[in-house]
């Protein structure tokens, strides 16, 4: 049976991903090697991980309260991604800090990594939807 606070907790939980898909593309028609652009980067993807593991959150408590259990474990499989934050970020501040020794490569590696860990999550969100909204058959 559909329930308007799961579908509530999936609008949360895809807004971040949906953000993070349209906007990273826009850093593959730029110079890397650019500080203020590499920088601009680096504070999207803190932006997002920081919203993320917000919606992460609120979406966990709405399936919880809505007693969607696989759900609240997959929205916490989700949120224990996000651990990876801190291991992401550290990687874009070591590159910027090497300016300029061939950063435009490497942060190019992280940036494509980036988008396709966000896409992988997104996929699976979106895939999940006709068990949000009732029976998958």
């Amino acid at each position: 049976m559909p329930n308007a606070a799961a579908m509530f907790a999936f609008v949360i939980l895809i807004l971040p991903m949906g953000y993070l898909l349209l906007a990273a593309p826009g850093f593959l028609f730029v110079k890397l090697d650019i500080l203020p652009v590499a920088r601009l980067m680096r504070m999207m993807f803190s932006a997002y991980f920081q919203i993320l593991a917000v919606a992460a959150v609120v979406g966990t408590v709405v399936f919880a309260l809505t007693e969607r259990w696989a759900f609240v474990i997959g929205v916490g499989v989700l949120a224990s991604a996000l651990l990876g934050r801190r291991w992401f970020l550290a990687r874009m501040d070591g590159e910027i800090a090497a300016w300029p020794a061939d950063v435009g490569r490497r942060l190019r590696r992280l940036h494509c990594g980036g988008m396709a860990c966000n896409a992988v999550q997104l996929a699976i969100v979106i895939a999940s939807v006709p068990y949000i909204m009732g029976s998958p058959a």
